[in-house]
């Protein structure tokens, strides 16, 4: 499960995060270029990379998750303005129209509908209001695309599939949703820190291994940036 997967590694992900968290912050203000007035809804928050990077540039931000050790730790990292609790990204329990600003940061490739993250994040997002999609994106070649994700499941049974970049778009147009713009960047991966940031050991390690599509050593990932409003 998923979900047990993250509990396992919750320590690990949130020390990483807040290795990271300085250049984070500086890349979602410089992408979304938040007014200061906004009211933030962060999907699939872990513990609360997004949330935690908006929370200095807009009025307030909810992250919600469904492993409650990644929301604990969020919790531990939050300032005044910022709110974690469990929650479904498939069946948000907010109103609609309830945010100024929503996002998902690394979330979709993890869910089994998509679709249906993307359709909620719509429909609490209000008219005008602005969506933010991170996430890697798959290769455009089909073939390379699958060895990716059969080398991404053996790391993590978790993972279901990265979307393609013509996926994604065929989206945002089925939720009425306009791109205002996007950026891609490159992630070089030390293979051996990102197999054991899933607890990816015995077999399953030896599978992967096998599996990665740039060698033992290194890996290299696209990092899909997309910010959409909503009409």
């Amino acid at each position: 499960m998923a979900d047990d997967r993250f509990a396992r590694t919750a320590a690990r992900v949130a020390a990483r995060q807040d290795a990271r968290a300085p250049e984070l912050a500086e890349r979602v203000r410089a992408f979304v270029l938040p007014r200061g007035d906004e009211h933030c809804l962060d999907v699939g928050c872990g513990a609360g990379a997004l949330a935690l990077a908006l929370a200095p540039h807009v009025a307030d931000v909810v992250g919600i998750d469904r492993v409650p050790e990644l929301i604990e730790l969020a919790r531990e990292r939050a300032p005044a303005n910022a709110t974690f609790a469990e929650g479904d990204a498939e069946r948000l329990t907010f109103e609609d129209a309830s945010f100024d600003l929503t996002g998902t940061l690394r979330t979709l490739h993890h869910v089994p509908r998509p679709e249906l993250v993307l359709a909620e994040l719509t429909r609490v997002t209000r008219p005008g209001g602005r969506v933010l999609v991170v996430d890697q994106v798959a290769p455009a070649d089909p073939l390379e695309a699958l060895a990716v994700d059969r080398f991404e499941r053996a790391r993590d049974p978790g993972h279901t599939r990265l979307l393609p970049d013509s996926d994604l778009r065929q989206l945002f147009e089925a939720n009425e949703l306009v791109l205002l713009r996007e950026r891609r960047d490159v992630e070089r991966r030390e293979l051996a820190g990102y197999l054991d940031l899933a607890d990816c050991q015995g077999d399953a390690r030896g599978r992967a291994l096998e599996l990665a599509p740039h060698g033992p050593e290194v890996t290299t990932a696209v990092l899909g940036w997309f910010l959409v409003e909503r009409r």
